[in-house]
C-alpha cells in the first residue's frame, strides 16, 4: 500500500470512528479490508480505495468501519473489574440510589456482548438483594453486525469456554446447535443500541443520561489524546455525581481529563468529579431496563452483602 492510500484510509477511519492508525498497523488494513475488496469483485485493496475516493457509498463506509473496529472480547475479561463491581461498585450504587431504586449502567463499545452479559450474570446472582430495583444495562457499539450478535445472545463453544465454568454455562445458557444461547432472562436485562463514541452521549436520542456506571474498556487505546478528551468530556456530562468510570487496565484519565478523579487503591476505576457529574433526577432517566420483583420484598441498601456473588467469581477465576 502506498503512502497516499494509507493516509486516505487513516483520515477516513479517524473522521468516522476515532480510530487513530499508525503506519506500523498498515497490515491490519490489508488483512481486514481485502475481504471487502474481494466481495466487491475488485482486484486489490488499491482498487477499493480508488472506489472510496470517488464514491459516497454509506453501506461501504459501514462495512469498512466495522471491519476495522471489531475487537476481541470474552466473558469476565480481566477478572478485576467484575470483582470490584460486586464488592464495591454495586453496593455503593445501591446506597446512593436507595430512594429511587434505579441504577443505570452503560457498556460502551460492547462488541459481541460478553461484557454486559457478564454484568447481568453478577446482577442476577444477587438474588433478592435487588428485588424491587430497576437495573438498566445499556450496551452500545458502532457495528450493527456485532449488535445483532448481542441481541441473539448466541456464542460458540469456544466463546463460552473463555471465562465461564460448566456450572455457569448450565445456569445461564442452553445448548443451541453447535453453540450456546444465553437465557431469555439475561437477554431481557440488556438493551443494545448503535452508538458512535464520537457523537454526543448527552443528546436526547442517545438515551444515555443519568448514568451511575460506565464500562469503556480497551477501546480508547485506539484513539488519540484529542479524541479521548472529547469522549471523556461527553461521558462525564451524562453521569450522576458519584458515578464510576471503568477503563481497561492499561488506560487512564491522568493528564487527559479533569472530569474524573483517581480512586485510591483502584486500578482502571475512576470517579466522576463533583463539578462534572450531571445533576440528574430520577425523572430524567428513561426507563429502558427492567424492574426485578415487587418493591415490598426489597432489602435496604445497608443490607447489601458483596459476598453474595463471591462464589461465582471464585469459580470464574479458578
Amino acid at each position: 500500500m502506498n503512502s497516499a492510500d494509507f493516509d486516505f484510509l487513516r483520515k477516513f477511519l479517524y473522521d468516522r470512528s476515532g480510530l487513530a492508525l499508525t503506519p506500523d498497523k498498515s497490515y491490519l488494513l490489508e488483512s481486514r479490508l481485502a475481504p471487502i475488496a474481494r466481495k466487491m469483485k475488485l482486484k486489490s485493496l488499491g482498487d477499493l480505495i480508488a472506489h472510496m475516493r470517488v464514491t459516497s457509498d454509506e453501506a461501504l463506509t459501514v462495512q469498512v468501519v466495522e471491519a476495522m473496529t471489531t475487537n476481541e472480547t470474552l466473558f469476565f475479561r480481566d477478572r478485576w473489574p467484575f470483582e470490584r463491581f460486586s464488592a464495591k461498585i454495586l453496593p455503593d450504587m445501591m446506597a446512593t440510589n436507595k430512594h429511587t431504586k434505579r441504577i443505570r449502567i452503560w457498556c460502551a463499545a460492547c462488541s459481541s456482548g460478553q461484557e454486559p452479559y457478564s454484568l447481568a450474570m453478577l446482577i442476577a446472582e444477587t438474588g433478592a438483594l435487588l428485588n424491587g430495583w430497576q437495573i438498566e444495562l445499556i450496551g452500545t457499539d458502532i457495528s450493527e453486525e456485532m449488535l445483532e450478535r448481542c441481541r441473539k445472545g448466541w456464542y460458540s463453544a469456544f466463546e463460552v469456554q473463555r471465562g465461564m465454568t460448566p456450572e455457569m454455562l448450565k445456569k445461564y445458557f442452553t445448548k443451541d446447535g453447535e453453540g450456546w444461547k444465553i437465557s431469555d432472562r439475561l437477554r431481557s436485562m440488556v438493551k443494545f443500541r448503535n452508538f458512535n463514541l464520537l457523537t454526543d452521549p448527552g443528546a436526547a436520542a442517545a438515551g444515555l443520561q443519568g448514568l451511575d456506571l460506565i464500562f469503556c474498556r480497551n477501546v480508547l487505546i485506539y484513539f488519540d489524546e484529542i479524541t479521548r478528551k472529547r469522549v471523556f468530556a461527553g461521558m462525564a456530562k451524562v453521569m450522576k455525581p458519584g458515578g464510576y468510570l471503568c477503563l481497561g487496565g492499561a488506560e487512564t484519565v491522568i493528564g487527559i481529563s479533569d472530569a474524573f478523579r483517581i480512586l485510591p487503591g483502584e486500578r482502571g476505576l475512576f470517579g466522576v468529579t463533583p463539578a462534572a457529574g450531571a445533576a440528574t433526577t430520577s425523572a430524567s432517566a428513561s426507563a429502558t431496563g427492567i424492574a426485578t420483583t415487587p418493591a415490598a420484598a426489597a432489602k435496604p441498601a445497608s443490607a447489601v452483602e458483596p459476598r453474595s456473588v463471591s462464589a461465582l467469581l471464585a469459580a470464574v477465576n479458578r
